[in-house]
């Protein structure tokens, strides 16, 4: 009750509000797996700039592809990673004491002294998903239960992730399925060796929405080789451009076409014209072309499930992006629903706060639809809690939205007026 007046004039009274308000996660933070010359082992660092990434990490090395790939990120717009820094002691003790099978797929970390391909005369050493190095960047993959949690796991929120030059589909599909597991999007390379495009006309090689896969290398001035054109695998430039363009227009903005251009390159290790790029789109290749006047771009917005035949709800990055970005800002927002009673009170307070958090996306643009009905909807009541959930203490929220699908295919219809008399 508030307190009575003994002077005239207004009062100001502070009422809680019943909405609590959930705050939008970021989208573009990256991670970048690799060898460096220096830098921690024990932990993935966080940096905020090229110049930072140089202090703890020495900069440029023409043994590894990482500190390439995150100058090309800093270059194209990124503005956080983290570095998860593999050592090449780790490397040789993977390969001395745990010998992987015949049928495991290789993992190309950049974790030895040896050249990486194309940035010298040698091959990389490669690794193992049953490595130390690999279970030191990701923890034992498909196996948990052994609490073998791995660098990245110490991070809190990140949501692209870049192994620079790897490009082994097996090692790739697992790299997918852990950042299934986070709500992170990988960005995975396509061979540097592949020069004809009919080659990937059977697609990338691995499944899975949370990926996206880009070819072909890009050619880029060396500074260590008196800017001397070398090729470098697209992930860094493209994790840059991931985040400038979810600057400029949000996560459900496309990553691609004439506002997608690469900075920072001279052009593509194979030119790609709309034949090739007729090939590639649909079975989830992502192009990257150059076109006059505009430059070096990205030229597709698929996902690995983005193959036409498949149907997959999640086809187009920013449609899956969008949908990680949904579901991550609702899982940390509504934190404050843990402990409190399991009871319609709170399922009226959790829809307030998740069609708040809705709306303001409507309102930015990031549906479909010219009402917020037809845009996105919220159910969180009986019908998704049931009696036995009640019980088990677990409160469902469904949450449904429709998507701005890119235009891929723009059709020009002329017609021609013959026979008039103007």
């Amino acid at each position: 009750m508030p307190a009575a007046n003994n002077f005239p004039g207004d009062s100001i009274e502070d009422f809680p509000s019943s909405i609590r308000t959930v705050p939008g996660v970021a989208t573009s933070i990256a991670a970048f797996i690799g060898w460096a010359p220096q830098g921690p082992t024990d932990q993935a660092q966080r940096v905020l700039s090229w110049s930072e990434f140089s202090a703890h990490f020495g900069g440029l090395d023409s043994r590894s592809l990482l500190g390439y790939a995150v100058s090309h990120f800093f270059m194209n717009g990124g503005r956080e990673a983290y570095i998860v820094r593999l050592v090449s002691s780790d490397a040789a003790a993977a390969a001395t004491s745990i010998p992987p099978p015949a049928d495991t797929p290789s993992v190309g970390l950049s974790a030895s002294n040896s050249s990486p391909p194309l940035m010298g005369g040698t091959s990389e050493t490669v690794l193992h998903p049953n490595s130390i190095a690999f279970e030191a960047a990701i923890g034992t993959p498909g196996n948990p239960s052994t609490g073998a949690l791995g660098l990245l796991d110490q991070i809190d929120l990140f949501n692209l992730l870049c192994v620079p030059g790897e490009t082994n589909s097996a090692t790739l599909s697992v790299l997918e399925k852990y950042c299934k597991s986070r709500r992170v999007f990988l960005i995975a390379d396509s061979d540097p060796t592949v020069t004809d495009f009919n080659t990937l006309a059977g697609g990338p090689g691995f499944a899975g929405a949370n990926a996206a896969f880009y070819f072909p290398w890009l050619l880029a001035p060396d500074p260590l080789k008196q800017n001397a054109i070398q090729q470098f695998p697209p992930c860094g430039f493209v994790a840059g451009i991931y985040a400038r363009t979810d600057i400029a227009g949000g996560v459900w903005k496309a990553p691609a076409g004439t506002e997608a251009a690469v900075a920072g390159v001279s052009g593509t290790a194979v030119l790609l014209n709309d034949q090739a790029i007729g090939v590639l789109n649909p079975v989830g290749v992502n192009c990257i072309r150059s076109l006059p006047v505009v430059g070096t771009v990205l030229w597709g917005d698929r996902t690995i499930d983005g193959i036409d035949k498949s149907g997959s709800d999640w086809k187009y990055i920013p449609i899956r992006r969008l949908a990680l970005y949904v579901e991550g800002s609702l899982f940390r927002g509504i934190q404050w629903a843990l402990f409190e009673p399991n009871d319609e009170t709170l399922w009226a307070q959790i829809r307030l706060s998740v069609r708040s958090f809705m709306q303001t996306l409507y309102r930015q643009g990031a549906f479909q639809g010219s009402t917020p009905k037809d845009a996105y909807y919220v159910r969180c009541d009986s019908t998704t809690t049931t009696a036995i959930d009640v019980t088990n203490g677990i409160v469902n929220i469904e949450v449904g939205f429709a998507p701005l699908r890119p235009a891929e295919f723009v059709i020009i219809r002329i017609q021609q007026m013959a026979g008039r008399q103007i």
